[in-house]
C-alpha cells in the first residue's frame, strides 16, 4: 500500500493511527509519501489522476484508490477484519459512524476556522471575531461529547472504535489552541470527562505512531 499525505495533516493522522491499530508499519507494510503543502504533489497530474480533488490523503491498495479520511477508515476495517474498530452489524456500526459523521461534517467543520486561522493564517489577516467564534461553538459541540462521556470509557461502543480515533484528533487540536492561544481566546467551562478520555487515547500506541 502507499499512502499520500504529510504528517502533519489531521486526516492523514487518522489513517497512520487506523494503520498502527492493525499493526501495519510504515516502510514495512505501507509506504507514506510526503503531499501537500510544502510537499506539493497534490497538484500534479499523477495525483489528480488518483485524487480529483488534489487533497490528501489518498491510500492504494493495490489497484484500489480511496480518498476522503474517513472512507479511508471504513475500507481499511472491512478489509482487514478489523470489526473491534467498526463493527459489522447494522446497529453496532451505525453507533461508530455517527460520532465519524459528526467529527468530520459539524466538530472538525467548525473547529477548523479557528486552527487554520491561528496557525496558517498570518497575524495581520486574522479574523479574529470568526476565530473566537469557532472556538467556542466547538467547544459547546465538545461538551456534547463531555456529557457523554461521563459514564462511559469510550464515546460509541464498550471498546476503542474508529469514533474515538477521529473524535481524540480533533480534540488534541482543541486543547492545543485552548493551551497556546489562551490570552485571544475566551475561556471555556471544563470538561472533566473529556479530559480523562482524551488522556487515555492519548496514551494509545498509535496516537504517537499518528504524530511522529
Amino acid at each position: 500500500m502507499q499512502l499520500y499525505g504529510r504528517r502533519s495533516s489531521i486526516n492523514v493522522q487518522k489513517v497512520l493511527w487506523c494503520l498502527a491499530e492493525l499493526e501495519l508499519v510504515e516502510g514495512a507494510d505501507f509506504q507514506r509519501i510526503d503531499a501537500g503543502l510544502q510537499f506539493g504533489v497534490v497538484d500534479t497530474p499523477a495525483y489528480r489522476t488518483l485524487n480529483p480533488n488534489g487533497l490528501v490523503p489518498t491510500l492504494v491498495d493495490g489497484g484500489q484508490v480511496i480518498w476522503e479520511s474517513n472512507t479511508i477508515l471504513r475500507y481499511l476495517a472491512a478489509t482487514r477484519g478489523a470489526a473491534h474498530l467498526l463493527p459489522l452489524d447494522a446497529a453496532g456500526r451505525s453507533e461508530v459512524e455517527r460520532w465519524m459523521d459528526w467529527q468530520l461534517g459539524a466538530l472538525w467543520a467548525t473547529l477548523r476556522v479557528a486552527f487554520l486561522g491561528l496557525t496558517r493564517t498570518p497575524e495581520p489577516q486574522r479574523d479574529y471575531g470568526a476565530i473566537r467564534a469557532s472556538f467556542a461553538e466547538s467547544a459547546r459541540l465538545l461538551r456534547i461529547a463531555d456529557e457523554r462521556l461521563q459514564t462511559r470509557d469510550y464515546l460509541a461502543l464498550d471498546q476503542f472504535t474508529l469514533a474515538d480515533l477521529v473524535v481524540a484528533l480533533a480534540v488534541h487540536r482543541w486543547y492545543g489552541l485552548n493551551d497556546r492561544f489562551r490570552t485571544l481566546l475566551a475561556a471555556q467551562p471544563e470538561m472533566p470527562s473529556l479530559v480523562r478520555w482524551l488522556d487515555a487515547q492519548r496514551a494509545r500506541p498509535g496516537f504517537a505512531v499518528s504524530h511522529g
